[in-house]
């Protein structure tokens, strides 16, 4: 691509719009940063876009919304599905979120596609509900997640509630690289499409529905009237758990709920946290200041898009930030407990987590005859199994996770949902204090029980357009010459790529069996320029488990840096 070309092109044409056209004369004199945003196009996969908000082609602004949207509208007119027509849209708190939204459903509406957009913005999980109580073909959420202010992104959902599939992430993609930015993009004002009936707004009824399915999830919220006292910090780190999660705690019951004032503040700066990701426990200081205050047990964190969900537990007189995988094992561990004393634990239960996700989990589950099914990483391939098993009966659906703080339970949605996992933490830390337990014993307590796991994740940064290009290099280094040793002698190699030997779909991941039952793996990110190096440990203690975990990581690090 002629990135010179596409540069003045923009500049030249009548479509951009004037700001637009500043930032970019902005930068007129610096090549490196016009090669950087035009040559390329922002890459449309799975997850859809993400990337900063800037001009250019390899930015996330209004005419790169536009132009995939106009790709979706293609895809929609290619697969018709019967009984289904539209399109549901929602957006989170970042800044641009809402008139990229706008846009969005400008381009569709131009296209002929009824679209269902909601009044303001809304959490991830609820897009993934709404749009199969509308009946729509497909959903899109503006949203980056967790990532830095300077991102945003584009979402898209098929029919079934799920991110969208593989096969039609590409005819997405395959319609763009056809198409013309500018000229081939069909475009109609909001204001004028919701005159048109094109538009309907979607408010507090969807609200209602979707709490209704989320508060159905609850196992034992009787216990949580037994704990009044029981404190609760909540923060939505500027974002759009602000309202839902503390609705659906009060709902429950919850009684001694305190918000973090600061971070109830819609915001797209973030300006209270480096980086909203609720698996930073930097991001919690506010919060944890609260429940020095206050004596809470338990602070619950949202993401801004409401996805996914992160925890802080006390311990004496400390507080202990849960990992993913942690909180993964807790409410698995305390799904299948409840049920088993109520009785009401189907015996074809089923649990499905990402592979790179803590095999303590497979252990939980074999000890209590629930089957455990690993998928690859992305909360779509969880849903495809929530999906399998409504149709063949094969399995009743217990409980999803990933590593990376997302979490499900019940079928309402087909993506991660912070809103049930603050809810279902929440009864979790009350039911415990009925038992004088604080989550934090009742995880070492699950150690004694079912062994002692430790894990870790590293990301190794790429900069520049070509940051795709040298993570592609990297991978394929490590399969030309393989490591006999990561910390531990290297028992077996899983190449994900080679389909028939994983049965699974393919995907560019390395999984390396160590010796002790270690294990290492090497995956590049699919939504941001950076490569994710998992390792879990097992051991006979959690000190051993530290130690072989430092050891892996260190020897990790010594191979991929060369």
């Amino acid at each position: 691509m002629d990135y010179q070309y596409e540069y003045q092109r923009w500049l030249d044409s009548d479509i951009v719009d004037q700001d637009t056209k500043d930032e970019l004369r902005a930068i007129a004199d610096d090549e490196n940063e016009i090669k950087g945003r035009f040559s390329k196009l922002l890459d449309f996969g799975t997850a859809g876009l993400r990337g900063i908000m800037r001009a250019g082609l390899f930015g996330m602004n209004v005419y790169t919304v536009r132009y995939a949207t106009q790709g979706l509208a293609d895809l929609i007119k290619a697969s018709p599905e019967d009984g289904r027509d539209g399109v549901t849209i929602s957006y989170d708190s970042r800044n641009n979120s809402a008139a990229f939204a706008a846009e969005a459903a400008g381009v569709l509406a131009a296209n002929g596609i009824h679209v269902y957009l909601f009044e303001s913005l809304r959490p991830t999980p609820e897009l993934s509900f709404a749009l199969r109580q509308t009946a729509s073909i497909a959903g899109i959420n503006i949203t980056a997640s967790h990532n830095p202010k300077e991102y945003n992104g584009y979402k898209v959902y098929w029919s079934d509630g799920a991110q969208l599939p593989p096969e039609h992430a590409a005819m997405v993609s395959d319609s763009m690289i056809q198409r013309d930015i500018f000229d081939d993009v069909k475009v109609m004002d909001v204001d004028e499409a919701k005159a048109s009936g094109l538009i309907t707004m979607l408010g507090d009824d969807m609200d209602e529905a979707y709490l209704s399915n989320v508060l159905a999830q609850s196992v034992s919220s009787d216990l949580v009237k037994e704990s009044p006292d029981f404190c609760v910090i909540y923060t939505p780190l500027h974002g759009t758990g602000y309202r839902l999660v503390p609705e659906v705690l009060s709902r429950l019951g919850a009684r001694n709920l305190i918000t973090v004032p600061e971070q109830m503040v819609l915001n797209g700066d973030f300006p209270t946290v480096s980086s909203p990701n609720p698996d930073n426990i930097q991001t919690f200081d506010l919060a944890m200041d609260l429940a020095r205050k206050h004596d809470a047990d338990l602070i619950i964190g949202t993401d801004p898009d409401g996805d996914r969900c992160g925890a802080v537990v006390r311990n004496g007189e400390d507080f202990v930030m849960l990992t993913g995988n942690q909180i993964g094992v807790l409410l698995l561990d305390y799904l299948i407990t409840v049920k088993k004393e109520s009785g009401t634990l189907p015996a074809d239960s089923a649990a499905v987590k990402s592979i790179v996700s803590t095999p303590m989990a497979d252990v939980i589950c074999r000890r209590n005859g629930v089957e455990i099914v690993n998928v690859l990483t992305g909360f779509k391939f969880i849903g495809e199994k929530i999906k399998e098993w409504e149709a063949t009966g094969e399995h009743t659906f217990l409980f999803g996770f990933e590593e990376s703080n997302g979490y499900l339970c019940g079928t309402y949605a087909r993506d991660k949902d912070a809103i049930v996992a603050s809810m279902l933490l929440y009864e979790m830390a009350c039911y415990y204090d009925t038992k004088d337990l604080t989550l934090y014993e009742v995880l070492q307590k699950m150690y004694e029980k079912y062994g002692f796991f430790r894990e870790d994740v590293l990301s190794i940064q790429f900069e520049g357009f070509d940051a795709s290009d040298k993570m592609d290099g990297l991978m394929k280094s490590l399969r030309q010459d393989s490591p006999a040793e990561i910390g531990f002698p290297v028992e077996g190699i899983r190449d994900f790529q080679d389909t028939a030997a994983t049965g699974l779909p393919p995907a560019n991941m390395l999984f390396y069996d160590l010796a002790g039952g270690s294990k290492a793996i090497v995956r590049p990110s699919g939504t941001e320029p950076k490569v994710k190096l998992y390792i879990m440990a097992q051991g006979s203690d959690l000190h051993s488990c530290d130690s072989a975990l430092n050891q892996i990581k260190d020897a990790l690090m010594e191979i991929i840096k060369a």
